[in-house]
């Protein structure tokens, strides 16, 4: 046993989770130096749809801000969230976009890569693990968590033992959907910890009510870190307060021996940027309150609110009910997919399509037929013939690697973006949002030459 590590999530997962992404380098640089005093054992700055956010909304280099923090955080590690082949984007990227990608994020300023994939399919991380290897970057790699009758220890245990054996450096269990209960975290934490040699780390949303005691009972399984988001934007859809799990642990074996008065000073700070967002209607009250209904439907929180506003839109919103009966048996046809980005959105909308036309299967979005098909990689269980054959006709699936199918495409890339390109990473931010960077490379240009073009409708809050 050990004192605790505490990484902190402020500067991207909490305000991600609470105001959709949205706040500008400008409201970090004031507090950046004297977070880098505190001692965390890491911060998570960049990643996960900071990027998408930055380039969309903020009209901001998101190469830029994780330079102005490296810069303003010398002595923290930085981490990042990736979303292994898928990178930051929203589909499968070649190889070697992803190794490129990996190098310049590691020669920006990041120390910590937490790569994860939506199906727990080893190969969609490989060549992201084996890049951060090579780079000299700490691979983190998150397990998704998620419940259901195949999600076993045995299942996350043998996952685990697959990640460690792939080259990861630490493991992180991902429970993104605030389906953790504590006692089930002490128990999972010490199967992992018997399991594997490399750390552990908790991830886990407060959703639900339980973070705080999860953590508790994982730090006392022998968990090495966890999330944690200081106390002005935690709880709520974000995390566990950073000062009172800090308090918890003060005096006994786990001492994270972090200052209460240092990160008092931080809290202040971030509680005068949370009355601005709360008085621009940027963050809704309604985000800070529990919400135990994942437990009940083991399904996130996100998810049930698009659920809602699917059927809402049909005039269905009577049968939600019916839906929340129907999205287990759509996950048990398609091989058990965990519920997180994009598999929900899959998974889900295929079960509001089954409800309300009536009859299971009559309209199939191309979503589903992708997840059927292997499109995103290799599902925990093996889909049946016959279901693959009933959505799929007489198509064949996909078994090897999907990013096996793609040719190389950071040169042709190269290409498409030589106008714009002012910095090499460019072709990244190109690559992964082709109708959305020439519109930013364009403003970033103007913005140079003294040319105003950027309007207020832009910071209108959208959620991604």
């Amino acid at each position: 046993m050990g004192k605790i590590k505490i990484t902190e999530t402020a500067l991207r997962d909490a305000h991600q989770s609470l105001i959709a992404t949205r706040m500008p380098i400008g409201d970090m640089l004031p507090i950046l130096s004297k977070m880098d005093e505190i001692g965390y054992y890491s911060a998570e700055v960049w990643g996960g749809a900071t990027f998408d956010a930055c380039i969309r909304f903020l009209n901001e280099d998101p190469w830029e801000r994780l330079r102005i923090i490296r810069k303003n955080m010398p002595n923290t590690k930085l981490q990042m969230l990736f979303r292994g082949q898928n990178m930051l984007g929203y589909r499968h990227y070649a190889d070697d976009l992803v190794e490129y990608f990996v190098q310049k994020s590691i020669a920006n300023g990041i120390d910590i890569i937490r790569i994860f994939d939506a199906l727990n399919d080893i190969r969609n991380l490989e060549t992201a693990i084996k890049a951060a290897n090579k780079e000299k970057g700490h691979a983190q790699v998150a397990i998704s968590y998620t419940l259901g009758e195949v999600f076993t220890h045995e299942y996350y245990v043998d996952y685990a033992k697959r990640i460690e054996a792939a080259g990861a450096d630490s493991i992180c269990i991902k429970d993104m959907a605030a389906l953790l209960t504590p006692y089930e975290a002490a128990s999972l934490v010490k199967d992992l910890k018997a399991a594997v040699k490399i750390p552990i780390a908790l991830h886990t949303h407060y959703t639900s009510g339980l973070a705080s005691m999860c953590i508790i009972k994982a730090v006392e399984a022998g968990v090495d870190s966890v999330d944690t988001a200081i106390s002005p934007l935690a709880l709520g859809t974000s995390h566990a307060p950073t000062e009172s799990i800090v308090a918890t642990f003060q005096g006994t074996e786990y001492d994270s021996g972090l200052d209460l008065v240092k990160l008092n000073e931080i809290r202040d700070y971030f509680m005068t940027l949370r009355k601005k967002y709360i008085d621009s209607g940027l963050l809704d009250p309604s985000m800070l309150a529990t919400n135990t209904n994942a437990l009940l439907y083991q399904v996130p929180g996100g998810m049930l609110s698009n659920l809602l506003s699917q059927l809402k839109q049909a005039g269905k919103a009577d049968q939600l009910d019916e839906v929340l009966r129907e999205v287990p048996r759509v996950r048990k046809d398609s091989g058990y997919p965990p519920l997180v980005t994009p598999t929900s959105q899959i998974v889900g909308t295929q079960a509001v399509f089954n409800v309300i036309m009536g009859e299971r299967y009559k309209t199939v979005t191309k979503e589903f037929k992708g997840l059927v098909k292997g499109e995103y990689g290799r599902t925990p269980v093996e889909i049946s013939e016959e279901f693959k054959k009933k959505i799929l006709g007489d198509e064949e699936a996909i078994t090897c690697r999907p990013a096996d199918l793609l040719t190389p495409e950071l040169e042709k890339m190269r290409l498409e973006c030589a106008d714009w390109t002012e910095q090499e990473e460019d072709v990244l931010t190109y690559a992964m949002f082709p109708k959305v960077a020439p519109k930013f490379f364009e403003q970033r240009r103007n913005a140079k030459f003294g040319i105003d073009q950027h309007s207020d409708a832009e910071n209108k809050v959208h959620s991604i």
